[in-house]
């Protein structure tokens, strides 16, 4: 293992299109980070209602926070995410109000990791989208 994963690195292991969004590393939950972001202009959909578009961005960035974390703690040699695809469920309409994500590694081998992330408002077991997102995982350029 190579350590712990804190609050500080999750936000460096993040794209840009993290920042763009407002999403944080919120906490840690049994050593996986929760990600989240306010309701903005930037994330509107319809009126009151949060955008799909930065809802889908909200998981992907889910998913690939808790893999990053995962390699960080589960391996000694940093690896490059190619995101294959993702498929998002939306479960209910997001309100004016913090949103909150988590992923879960359902697999890591050494080529391809499998990931779900949920997406939820004021109760964790009261989703408003779900995702599933494959990774291909290759050495990381120096």
């Amino acid at each position: 293992m190579s350590g712990t994963v804190t609050l500080e690195k999750i936000a460096d292991m993040l794209p840009p299109y993290a920042d763009h969004l407002g999403i944080v590393a919120d906490h840690m939950l049994d050593d996986t980070p929760v990600l989240a972001f306010d309701f903005s202009t930037g994330v509107t959909g319809r009126p009151g209602y949060l955008h799909g578009g930065a809802l889908s961005g909200l998981l992907e960035m889910a998913a690939v926070a808790a893999l990053r974390s995962h390699l960080a703690t589960h391996r000694n040699t940093p690896a490059r995410l190619k995101p294959v695809n993702i498929t998002v469920d939306f479960m209910r309409g997001g309100l004016e109000k913090r949103t909150y994500a988590i992923g879960r590694i359902t697999r890591v081998g050494r080529r391809v990791a499998n990931v779900t992330a949920e997406a939820w408002q004021d109760d964790a077991t009261k989703p408003i989208a779900s995702a599933n997102m494959n990774f291909l995982l290759s050495a990381a350029e120096s």
